[in-house]
């Protein structure tokens, strides 16, 4: 009789063959200017990965409803059923964009924790802000302005505003805060797509050079960015934006009882997880997939929260013609 507890360790290189999988399966689309194509690819490869996983598990975080299909729709179950229940939180291809246009930082990437772990966001707006690890709570808060955050962050970091950095997705509705934010001496990297990957580079300031993530993505990205943070160390904090009632309507529906809430990172995912993401075109935190006559290489990164272990492993493929 297959085990009911959610064991991490032997479920995590389980994790990372689907992280793989659907990693793989996009390469062949890089720089080929066609999205949907290389976001399908990944989803059939990251589905098939799933079901030979001894788990009976539920897609909390996917690519919309159900009449969105053939994504990996949230509700969808996953695994042989045959073990342990999981939330599962993905995007098969963070960055669809980015890999169509062979622009750095595609990922795939997913999260996998108990049943009920995950907060079952809407696919609506979060206004979202992360630091990395090693401050004192609350350094920086979601009631502060975009310069407030700076100065704080600065004064705990003891040094000057002109030495931080802050990632920010390239978008229209944040040119006043990238305003706000320069008026401070920051460094901004502006980031076109994949704020997955934006919130992880907190984590690892020394490498990456980012300091502080903020401003506003899609909300299932949130809670992706918030499973990887509890893995890596770090604060976050999001806040579900509306734009309409509908919106509002999809929030109801996924639960949500108060809109003006302020979610940290472990109101977001509530108990240990695993986490992994492949990279697929080069970027700061992984290398992309690397072709060589007769192999495809992938690198990958496999996380556990309950041992805040981190993982980096290459996986040599061969590729038979």
């Amino acid at each position: 009789m297959a085990s009911t507890d959610f064991n991490d360790r032997m479920l995590s290189l389980g994790l990372a063959r689907v992280s793989e999988a659907a990693a793989l399966a996009s390469a062949a689309l890089i720089g080929r200017g066609d999205e949907k194509a290389a976001d399908q690819a990944a989803v059939n490869a990251m589905r098939e990965q799933l079901n030979k996983l001894d788990i009976a598990g539920v897609v909390v975080i996917g690519e919309g409803e159900r009449d969105e299909a053939p994504m990996l729709f949230i509700g969808e179950k996953v695994g042989s059923g045959k073990g342990p229940g999981v939330d599962i939180a993905l995007d098969p291809l963070e960055g669809t964009t980015l890999t169509a246009k062979d622009m750095p930082n595609a990922l795939t990437v997913i999260a996998m924790g108990p049943r009920g772990s995950m907060l079952h966001a809407p696919d609506v707006y979060m206004d979202k802000l992360a630091v990395g690890p090693g401050f004192r709570n609350g350094v920086v808060m979601m009631d502060m302005s975009p310069s407030e955050r700076v100065s704080a962050l600065a004064t705990a970091k003891g040094c000057s505003t002109e030495d931080i950095t802050v990632c920010v997705l390239e978008r229209p509705r944040h040119e006043e805060m990238i305003e706000q934010l320069r008026s401070t001496g920051a460094a901004i990297r502006l980031i076109t797509d994949g704020d997955v990957a934006g919130v992880m580079h907190c984590a690892e300031a020394a490498t990456t050079g980012i300091d502080m993530y903020m401003g506003s993505g899609g909300a299932p990205e949130g809670v992706l960015a918030a499973a990887a943070l509890k893995c890596m160390g770090g604060q976050m904090f999001g806040k579900l934006l509306f734009r309409n009632d509908d919106e509002r309507a999809r929030a109801t529906k996924a639960g949500i009882t108060n809109f003006d809430r302020v979610y940290t990172r472990d109101d977001m995912v509530t108990s240990d997880v695993i986490f992994a993401a492949t990279g697929v075109t080069d970027g700061s935190l992984l290398h992309g997939i690397k072709r060589e006559p007769g192999f495809l290489t992938a690198e990958t990164i496999l996380m556990r929260s309950k041992t805040g272990s981190v993982r980096r492993m290459s996986y040599r493929n061969p590729v038979h013609a």
